[in-house]
Parts: C-alpha cells; structure tokens; sequence
C-alpha cells in the first residue's frame, strides 16, 4: 500500500468491507454449540486487512480525517475477529462481537463520500438502485443521518437516531423504535437495522433501558421514557401516525410485548424477536387494544435461551385474542438477531395498517 492515497484508500477499503461482511454472517449464524465450526467455515478474511493495515505509511495531511476512520474501522473489526478466535464460551463471543457495531459507527461518516461505503450501508436488493445511490450522495437536509441526542453519548438516558438523507418533510416516515437485548445499548443496536432504515426510508430510534434492562418486572419506568422519546421525535421530523413499530430483541422482545400492550402504547404495530413469553401478558392485555393489533413474531428453532415454545404458545394465545398475527419460525436461528428480516418486517409495517 504505497502508491498514491486513493489507491491506499481502496487497499484498505475493500478488505475492510469484506471483513465487515462476515462479521455480519457471524453475528447471524451464531450457535453457541457450534461457534468453532462457524468461525472455521467463514476462513480468515481480516488476514488482508491486518496486512494492508500493516503495510499502510502514515496518510496524507488532506486524507487524515477520512484515513483516522478507516483506521478506526480496521481496527475494531480485527479485535472482533482476535476476540472471537480467543473465546472458549458464548459470552466471550458476545464480548468479542461487541466491537462490530463500534466498526460499523467509525465507518458510517464515510457513507457520504465513498460510493462503496454508502453501497455497504444498503441492504443487498437495494445495491443496484443507481438512482437511490445518487440520493444518497448529494449533500444532505440537516438534521439527519446518524445523531445522539444526549450530553454523554453512553449515558442511559440518551437515545440514538437514524433520519434518512433523502429525508423530505412533505413525506411520513414510518419509525422503527428497535429495543435491545439484556446488557446491551441503543448505541450498539441501531446498527441491527441501520441498513434498512436507511433502504426503506425510515426514522430510526435506538433508546437505552433506563436500568441494566427493560423493566419487564416491578417499576415500569421505561414506558414512559419511550413515550417522551417518540414524542421528540414526533416534534422534529414527519413521522406517518399509522406507522409506529415497537421492536426489540430479547429482553427488549419481551419489553416490546408488556410496554406495546398497554392501552394507551402509541405504538401501531408490535414485533417481538427472540422474546419471553408467557400466557400472562395476554390475559392482563385490554381487549380493545388486541382486537386486530398487528403483532410480528420472530423467533429461532436453534433459540437456547429463550426455546421456541415460547414464541409457539405466544403465536396461539395472541391469535385467539383477535390480534393479527405474523409468526415466523426460522430453522436456522439461535438467539441472535436476524437483521435478514428487517426487510420483511417494514414490508408488513407498510401493509398492516390497522
């Protein structure tokens, strides 16, 4: 990597991406069981990148600010993969992918001027769509792309937002409100469904659980937070009131079901992913707020923590009470989050209206 800038720029660029690639698949495919097997099917695609990142002379002055992404990006996506080799349990993998979404913030910036970024961040039907690209690579409306809205941007109480850049305010975005799993953060989960916020043209919101997860038992303290939360955001941009998606992972799956099913939710459309459930949430559920809600359940044959009855019993208590029910059941998910659904999800949040 010592010929001219551009060319270190694309030295670096392309084994990133294709490092980030697999991250992603890993993140998807992860089965506690089998981690040593799926790390040993993906091969060693950060080889090329720890070498280009070796091999690169310091940047130019005029390329510094966009090379200290690069090298940020490079950087977190070679300690996943170290941490993911080094891992003997599921938690050192989950501690070790930890450095994915922290990749995928220090490359986003670049979106706006690499084609090929801006391409990474699309989901895979929306690629070829040279038309959405250019929109993509014109200067932006302010106040959008990717925010926090927060004096600390790890703190609790602040809440990370995606506005597309196509963003026009003669239009009504449908809001995806993404709730993670137990331990985790807004910050990290907005990256779970950045790509098809971004493709699809939605408002993307990635709030934090007020304590170390939703509160799915004693003080709900969390419910209110999202409501000031959306809100907020309901003050600042144009958001489509028929289109209001509560969506979570895990414990936030489990959250989406006892916060979504409170009578005054403002949430339209509920989907649970990879939750708890139980009959309970049902039975203390209003009648009127269950006749005919749209509810989207996404769960794994593989899922260990939280086994797949679970989201069974749930797919036939909630059809018995009048809601209108999607259920999917996919063999080969443990209890990860499938970011390969988010496009069938915002295509039943535009086809649901209640």
């Amino acid at each position: 990597m010592s010929g001219p800038p551009i060319e270190r720029i694309e030295g670096l660029l392309t084994p990133l991406l294709r490092t980030l690639e697999t991250l992603g698949l890993i993140v998807r495919y992860l089965h506690p069981p089998d981690l040593g097997g799926l790390l040993a099917s993906v091969g060693a695609p950060d080889a090329d990148l720890r070498a280009a990142r070796s091999a690169r002379p310091p940047w130019p002055e005029v390329f510094s600010a966009l090379g200290a992404q690069l090298d940020a990006a490079s950087d977190e996506a070679l300690a996943a993969f170290a941490g993911l080799r080094e891992a003997d349990d599921v938690r050192g993998a989950y501690r070790a992918l930890r450095h994915t979404p922290r990749a995928f913030e220090a490359l986003y910036p670049l979106a706006r001027i690499l084609p090929p970024v801006s391409r990474f961040f699309l989901n895979a039907g929306r690629r070829s769509d040279e038309e959405l690209q250019a929109r993509f690579l014109k200067p932006p409306p302010e106040n959008t792309g990717v925010m926090c809205f927060g004096e600390d941007p790890n703190a609790r109480d602040s809440v990370w937002i995606y506005v597309p850049e196509t963003y026009a305010p003669d239009v009504a975005y449908p809001l995806v409100m993404c709730l993670h799993g137990g331990s985790g953060r807004g910050r990290a989960f907005l990256w779970s469904w950045l790509r098809d916020a971004r493709s699809h043209g939605a408002i993307l919101v990635a709030p934090t659980s007020l304590g170390e997860t939703w509160a799915i038992q004693g003080e709900d303290i969390d419910t209110p937070h999202l409501a000031r939360i959306l809100d907020f955001v309901r003050e600042r941009w144009r958001v489509d009131p028929d289109r209001l998606l509560l969506t979570g992972m895990s414990d936030g799956g489990t959250f989406t079901y006892t916060s979504g099913l409170e009578p005054g939710s403002p949430f339209t459309h509920l989907a649970p992913v990879s939750a708890a459930f139980h009959p309970m949430l049902v039975q203390m559920a209003d009648e009127t707020r269950l006749d005919g809600l749209p509810i989207h359940i996404i769960h794994g044959a593989l899922d260990w923590m939280f086994p797949v009855d679970m989201a069974r019993n749930a797919e036939r208590y909630f059809s018995a009470s009048g809601a209108c029910l999607t259920y999917r059941e996919i063999e080969d998910l443990s209890h990860t989050y499938p970011a390969d659904m988010n496009s069938a999800i915002l295509d039943w949040l535009s086809e649901s209206h209640r």
